[in-house]
């Protein structure tokens, strides 16, 4: 055991010789680099496989009973200051160690398909790999200045990933959008760091828990200053788990590339804030204002995200609202005092979710060869419809996750969601109503999601084939309606004919003709492919490969949180054995973050009622968005409700204002738009007219000044007495006006 501790400190390392092997390829032989590109796949996923199966064995050690192992070593020893490096094995940290390294191997691999096509391969795959690094780094740190080092290092990573193509202005925007928000956290985070190492001369976590169990009871610290050191401490937790108020960088994320969003933004990075909080939950839990402030936030983030969901229709945009609206969650968890159900269900949510962004970037590979590599078409949720035709296990693969997410038994999000519902109604009837009732909006939107992605028709403009017309998209309505003018009538007849008109799609999909072909290359998606179709299609192996392994750990992750022993049994208790045992909060906790277990009718009656709740809101999302739309509407249902005139309009104006919130994304960006960028670039344009108009102005004008001055006495000094009469009888006769006066 203590022979697998101490080569721990391999595990972030291995990523390294992979990302140096391609810097210094890229740098010095760029040409037979770039020709044998996807080689460089392989040491990439072996090396992160090895991190993996080193952390499944800590792990398990971990789960057998073993004790924290931590190891430092001096890197600054100055007077009485020192300042240590070193690694840290806990359960925490086995926990994150194995959610990033099986995460980031998926992503890998789905990346060597979704990426084949792009010109930077290679950099994608060094930022990737420099991005799992860092926060394999992260995970691993002993002290808060470790954790701070490796936390810019993420970020950095994640401003590169974000403007990958960083040639689209909307890319470019993003990042720095993420950039500048997240340094607002960080900024608050290195001054709760320097808060507490002035407090207690330490950065190491014990020396702040000693705080938290001796100090702060027996009124031995300033509680104030203590709570305002943790509260800037959370406050990077807020920026890196895009919580509200600065959660408005993750939509906008969504413009790297779709496997940036399963790693990074659903997984890896945005758990990064709440890993934070459980690292230093020892030392929050005995700050009773943080906790409520943490649980506030929680709440308020997991019911903005899923209003904003509602309307979105970018696919990538809703799944981020989504993640938002999770991480909520896991924040209230924290905040309530339930450590161990936050954890679960950050394991439970990031199998999930990496299976949804993964999905979703299957979606839009398929929808590429119809609309273009343009993601407001590619993404736009309004284009497709239909696709369960045409990808069938993706359409599997998305469902299972989406109902996951949606708290559906026996699937991973039901278990840990659950739990976080009964500890709020435990905690505050007020968390629990608002926990409660955004857990079946999450079921709306989410099945929303699917519905209008995968079900009824494709509603996409399709490229017109004609033979002598260049180019010009038109679209076939779905009621079939006549053929545009301009289209070739012999190729659009010859796909499919019904009887209330003209389908684009049939059983029997002719191939894109040669000239076609040669005008649209968008629709090549494997290397050698020798034929290429019209329609929406499934992706190569390497990316189909990931969303089945995804779909497992959907499927039976969520077990690990609660078997039944037979002594529980006979008592009518659930026992949590793997949280309660082995999920301990950090080093030297003594209180009990959650009970260990819970009344088994208890449980059954939670759950009827989270699940009532989630098939309530996707039977909603059924009616409004599937099939069933047009049988209510047959009955004359939706129609008879909006007889009355003043019920109509009332009715339609709700609709149209959540809408309008949900689609405008809460207003919140148009108001630091207008407060912060337009207000502090009115700030700085007026203290460049007081700089330039004012301060520069007097300089310039007392120079001005004195040169007229000049200018005018020169003419009296020209030698000519009767000038001299003349002024001198002008300045007697002033003065004698004014004397007499």
């Amino acid at each position: 055991m203590e022979h697998t501790y101490q080569y721990a400190w391999v595990i972030p390392l291995l990523p390294l010789p992979v990302i140096m092997s391609m810097g210094f390829g890229l740098f010095f032989i760029p040409t037979a680099t770039k020709n044998l590109r996807r080689i460089w796949a392989f040491p990439s996923v072996l090396f992160l496989s090895i991190a993996m199966v080193f952390s499944i064995q800590l792990s398990i050690q971990q789960i057998n009973g073993s004790s924290i192992y931590q190891y430092l070593w001096s890197w600054t020893v100055n007077n009485d200051f020192s300042l240590e490096f070193g690694y840290l094995i806990d359960p925490l940290t086995s926990i994150m160690l194995i959610l990033i390294t099986t995460v980031g191997i998926l992503v890998l691999i789905y990346s060597d398909g979704y990426m084949s096509h792009d010109e930077g391969y290679l950099r994608f795959f060094l930022y990737i790999s420099f991005f799992t690094t860092s926060m394999l780094g992260l995970v691993t740190s002993s002290n808060l200045i470790q954790i701070y080092f490796f936390w810019e290092l993420v970020g950095m990573c994640s401003y590169l990933l974000i403007g990958f193509w960083f040639t689209r202005p909307i890319a470019a925007s993003a990042c720095q959008k993420a950039f500048v928000t997240n340094r607002v956290g960080d900024f608050g985070l290195l001054l709760g760091i320097l808060g507490f190492f002035w407090i207690t001369g330490s950065l190491e976590f014990r020396d702040l828990f000693k705080i938290a169990n001796n100090w702060i009871p027996n009124n031995g610290i300033n509680s104030l200053l203590t709570t305002l050191c943790a509260f800037l401490l959370f406050l990077g937790a807020v920026a890196k788990s895009a919580q509200f108020p600065l959660h408005v960088w993750l939509p906008d994320a969504m413009e790297g590339p779709t496997p940036i969003s399963a790693l990074i933004h659903a997984a890896t990075m945005v758990a990064a804030g709440i890993f934070l909080l459980a690292r230093l939950f020892p030392l929050f839990i005995s700050l009773p204002l943080v906790m409520t402030l943490i649980s506030l936030v929680g709440t308020i983030t997991l019911f903005l995200g899923a209003t904003l969901a509602l309307a979105q229709r970018d696919i990538k945009r809703s799944l981020a609202y989504s993640t938002m609206s999770q991480l909520g969650y896991m924040m209230l968890a924290l905040g309530i005092g339930s450590y161990q159900a936050a954890l679960f269900h950050l394991i439970t949510h990031a199998y999930s979710k990496a299976l949804l962004f993964l999905g979703s970037g299957s979606v839009i590979h398929s929808m590429e060869p119809l609309v273009g590599y343009s993601p407001d078409k590619s993404q736009n949720m309004v284009l497709m419809g239909g696709l369960r035709k045409y990808i069938p296990i993706t359409r599997t693969t998305f469902l299972w996750g989406t109902l996951s997410l949606c708290g559906i038994p026996p699937l991973a999000c039901f278990w840990s969601k659950d739990e976080i519902l009964s500890n709020s109604w435990l905690y505050s009837p007020f968390f629990g109503i608002i926990a409660s009732f955004t857990a079946g909006l999450t079921a709306f939107y989410m099945f929303r999601i699917y519905l209008l992605t995968f079900d009824g028709y494709l509603r996409v403009h399709f490229q017109n084939y004609s033979t002598t017309k260049e180019g010009s998209l038109y679209s076939i309505s779905l009621w079939g309606k006549k053929i545009p003018k301009g289209v070739n009538r012999d190729f659009v007849l010859s796909t499919t004919k019904t009887k209330s008109g003209v389908s684009f799609f049939s059983q029997n999909i002719p191939k894109i003709p040669g000239n076609a072909r040669n005008r649209i290359g968008c629709f090549s998606t494997s290397f050698g492919a020798k034929n290429t179709f019209a329609y929406p299609h499934e992706p190569g192996n390497t990316m189909l490969f990931p969303l089945l392994i995804l779909l497992l750990f959907t499927l039976f992750i969520g077990f690990i949180g609660i078997s039944f022993d037979n002594g529980a049994m006979d008592n009518g208790i659930a026992e949590l054995t793997l949280l309660a045992k082995w999920l301990t909060p950090s080093i030297n906790l003594t209180q009990e973050s959650s009970n260990s277990s819970i009344n088994s009718y208890e449980f059954i009656t939670n759950a009827i009622s989270s699940v009532s709740l989630a098939i309530f809101g996707l039977l909603i999302a059924y009616i409004l968005y599937g099939s069933a739309y047009s049988f209510f509407q047959n009955l004359d249902l939706i129609n008879s409700f909006y007889k009355e005139s003043p019920k109509k309009y009332f009715f339609d104006q709700v609709k149209k204002k959540i809408y309008s919130w949900s689609y405008n994304r809460g207003y919140i960006d148009i108001f630091y738009t207008r407060v912060f960028t337009l207000g502090i670039r009115g700030l700085t344009e007026l203290t460049e007219f007081f700089d330039k108009g004012i301060i520069d102005g007097i300089t310039n004008g007392v120079g001005l000044v004195s040169f007229c001055i000049g200018e005018e006495i020169k003419y009296v000094g020209g030698g000519r007495i009767s000038s001299y009469l003349f002024f001198f009888l002008c300045y007697v006769s002033v003065f004698l006006f004014l004397f007499i006066s």
